[in-house]
């Protein structure tokens, strides 16, 4: 085992109730077909977001706080590293959220699987 899937293992076992609040934003064209830190390919038109500390591969449940429109989206990647913001949405997700065009929303995130 290495470093890495013993944090993974720790990060499975500590979160499996996990929400939090706080703002997302998105990626996209920037990023596409480059490789993600799940060792996947990013493709800005899946469901899929980065997350600092959520386990690789989990799926969570993405609210915005100010329409209640939701998307379950698969954490693929590590970030994001900007500021005050806890999720980084792929252009897909962010789109079916419908906060492409405003760049970033306050959301809740719940941890499903």
């Amino acid at each position: 085992h290495s470093v890495i899937d013993k944090l993974n293992e720790v990060a499975t076992n500590t979160v499996r109730n996990f929400t939090q609040t706080g703002i997302a934003s998105w990626y996209g064209r920037q990023f596409h077909g480059r490789k993600t830190a799940s060792g996947s390919t990013f493709n800005m038109n899946e469901m899929t977001a980065a997350h600092r500390t959520l386990p690789l591969n989990c799926l969570i449940k993405v609210t915005d706080r100010n329409t209640g429109k939701s998307v379950v989206v698969k954490v693929t990647d590590r970030g994001p590293f900007a500021g005050d913001r806890v999720l980084d949405l792929s252009y897909g997700a962010a789109k079916a959220l419908g906060i492409v065009n405003m760049g970033t929303a306050k959301v809740n995130i719940e941890r499903l699987r």
